[in-house]
């Protein structure tokens, strides 16, 4: 009877404890339910903003159902930083700068974007910290790609160490300087500096500004105070507006405003991140800058990377070598066919002996259609005699590619004498071709 008594004490209070949990997780699952995230994808076209137009940017607005209260909160897709670098992209798509500098450049990765671009042949990032830069420089040096097959465009990349409250002359002469998310990280008294060394002493002919807009903040989760820890400051559109216009009437620039990442609709907060693109307005005066060169320099180099570009005689050289080898080669091969041919050697085969025959016939006639015109054909013809081929430099210099290398046939001979087998004259690339003829007969018979 005791046993069954415990044994039904035991039960009574194992159901209560049931009971509550029961309760609890009901309750749970009560409140999860009055808290809900809905996740809705609305695509907004940037029809205001021409640089932006055509281009569709999701918005991904999370809808916080809590205590009957709708609370928004906003993230973009792509995100608004790969967003930032397209729109700097666009701009030099536009207008073909040839010196880029990027202040605040971090991790380089924009500076990596822009090399692609060849309208750019000087791209320089500066920075106050030596040790992001050092992290990611390696991916703006040269490729071996890039010297096999060296551009046509010259590009030096250099990185700076230094701050934007400092004149140094090496930021002298630059078509566009781009500011991306910096000026919130500046503190008071580099900000008062800013605008007299980057609009004043650099004066480029564009400068993007962007920064955040404090207006979006409480739409975007886990923001506070400001975005990042580092931000001393975070301005809404008017502080902005206001910044960018006193600096603007200053120095004599226009400024145009726009931005990235459209608010929910029927929220009038302006877009995420703000953005100012100043244009100068004067033409500027050589003279200034030659004087501004005279500065002492305060930027430490902290790397510095010089492409091959066919700008460099030591790599046209080799390029045009190796272009007027290989086209000589290429005739030899066909007139090493042809003769191989007209000998009867492929007799035992009329069909393949008619191909080889219309395909030398084809040959002549691409080479006689790219003809110099300023050279006698007569004396452009290539031959075999022997073992040797010759084919003569007028009509190499015929090709297009080794044409536009070269552009002059004096150039041409400058270039290529001393490394190409000429004959005596220099007027004929002569090809061996008996090594050639083995591996033709040892193919035939293989």
């Amino acid at each position: 009877m005791k046993t069954n008594a415990f044994q039904e004490r035991w039960s009574v209070a194992e159901v209560v404890r049931l009971r509550s949990l029961v309760v609890r997780k009901e309750r749970e699952v009560a409140k999860r339910r009055r808290i809900q995230l809905v996740r809705v994808f609305i695509y907004l076209k940037y029809s205001a903003d021409r640089r932006e137009r055509g281009k569709n940017q999701v918005l991904i607005m999370d809808v916080k159902l809590k205590d009957n209260e709708a609370v928004q909160t906003v993230t973009f897709k792509p995100p608004l930083y790969k967003q930032r670098y397209q729109f700097i992209k666009q701009l030099v798509s536009e207008h073909k700068p040839k010196k880029v500098a990027d202040l605040g450049c971090a991790d380089c990765r924009l500076l990596w974007m822009l090399k692609f671009y060849n309208c750019i042949e000087v791209l320089v990032g500066l920075d106050i910290n030596e040790d992001v830069m050092k992290e990611k420089m390696h991916t703006l040096s040269p490729l071996p790609g890039d010297f096999l097959q060296p551009s046509e465009r010259s590009l030096t990349v250099t990185l700076l160490q230094g701050s934007v409250a400092h004149k140094d002359p090496c930021m002298l002469g630059f078509d566009m300087i781009t500011c991306i998310e910096l000026i919130e990280h500046l503190e008071e008294k580099e900000l008062e500096k800013f605008p007299d060394v980057v609009f004043g002493f650099m004066s480029p002919t564009m400068i993007i500004i962007s920064t955040p807009n404090s207006e979006f903040n409480h739409l975007l989760p886990t923001v506070t105070l400001f975005r990042h820890p580092d931000h001393k400051f975070e301005w809404n559109r008017a502080q902005f507006q206001n910044w960018a216009l006193g600096a603007a009437a200053r120095y004599d620039y226009t400024v145009e405003f726009t931005g990235l990442g459209a608010p929910p609709p029927g929220k009038d907060v302006g877009f995420c991140t703000q953005i100012g693109v100043f244009v100068r307005n004067y033409v500027k005066d050589e003279a200034r800058d030659h004087l501004g060169k005279h500065q002492e320099c305060v930027y430490k180099t902290v790397f510095k990377a010089v492409y091959p570009s066919l700008k460099d005689e030591k790599y046209l050289q080799n390029a045009v070598v190796g272009e007027v080898v290989q086209t000589a080669e290429i005739i030899a091969k066909k007139l090493l066919s042809h003769r191989n041919v007209e000998h009867g050697k492929h007799s035992d085969n009329s069909g393949e002996t008619e191909l080889a025959s219309k395909s030398s016939h084809c040959f002549w006639r691409h080479l006689d259609y790219h003809s110099a015109t300023d050279v006698d054909s007569n004396h452009m013809q290539p031959f075999i005699n022997r073992c040797t081929a010759y084919v003569p430099l007028a009509h190499i210099f015929s090709f297009p590619k080794v044409n536009k290398l070269c552009g002059t046939f004096e150039k041409l001979n400058k270039l290529i004498t001393g490394k190409i087998a000429l004959s005596s004259d220099g007027s004929t690339v002569l090809i061996d071709v008996e090594n050639e003829n083995e591996e033709n007969e040892n193919y035939r018979y293989f």
